[in-house]
């Protein structure tokens, strides 16, 4: 009687979870080049926001309303650039190479960061997001190295092990002060932990920055990504970090704000 249960309720199981795989499928519409495409417009957003309206905030109007819209945009971003970071890492070609466009470009937004952030030519009190995805391609790359070390019923010591190598990366995040700080790694640890279960890697990823309640937003962009690259251009999606900062920040020192 308890096998048929089990049988009966493993059955349900899969077929709810074979319902909730064609369901997605119908929204998987979007390529990997659109999705970057929205996910660089709400990062502008957020990022003048953050630099080019604030500052002027005070009281209510229509410049707090403007704000507000701009925050919720704002947080699309993220979650994508997380999905992407993981994407990237089972799909090119030579991971070291990506790793190191990763931290050649996080050196070189350095300065447009600050500038943007803090209107300062150099703040070592801060470091830019690239940083966050460095150390989270680092991590995700430590764990999958160890994952086939670990076989069968010692499955559960490789668990063990990401969470202390998740855990230290959180801490060189922090230590660093680089944006997103733990934030990065937890989310982009979901991305490849339930890397063919979407809904579970937008959960425990949500879960990661609930803080930031319209990141929603992104989360549910993510499960629109078809798995097509779509047309790309490499340089374009390095070079637009810094060089929108750079804008943004030359601006803010303009307007001294």
């Amino acid at each position: 009687m308890k096998n048929e249960l089990r049988g009966n309720n493993s059955g349900m199981i899969q077929k709810t979870l074979a319902s909730e795989c064609k369901g997605l499928r119908k929204i998987k519409v979007l390529s990997g080049a659109q999705l970057k495409y929205i996910a660089f417009i709400s990062m502008v957003i957020d990022h003048v926001n953050q630099a080019l309206i604030t500052p002027y905030l005070s009281g209510e109007g229509f410049l707090l309303k403007l704000s507000l819209l701009f925050n919720v945009l704002g947080r699309i971003a993220f979650p994508l650039f997380a999905l992407f970071l993981v994407e990237g890492f089972f799909k090119t070609g030579s991971r070291k190479k990506y790793l190191a466009s990763l931290l050649m470009f996080a050196v070189i937004s350095e300065v447009p960061f600050d500038l943007f952030f803090s209107a300062e030519i150099f703040n070592p009190r801060v470091n830019n997001v690239l940083f966050s995805l460095a150390i989270a391609l680092v991590t995700i790359w430590l764990i999958d190295a160890l994952k086939g070390k670990f076989p069968g019923g010692y499955a559960v010591i490789w668990y063990l092990l990401s969470f202390v190598i998740v855990a230290a990366s959180c801490l060189a995040t922090m230590f660093l002060s680089s944006d997103y700080e733990y934030h990065a790694i937890l989310m982009v640890y979901s991305f490849y932990l339930f890397y063919d279960k979407p809904l579970l890697a937008n959960l425990f990823g949500y879960l990661a920055i609930f803080k930031e309640v319209w990141s929603i937003l992104g989360f549910g962009l993510t499960l629109t990504y078809n798995g097509k690259r779509g047309k790309q251009y490499k340089w374009l999606n390095y070079m637009f970090y810094p060089v929108h900062l750079l804008v943004i920040g030359i601006i803010r020192l303009c307007l001294n704000v």
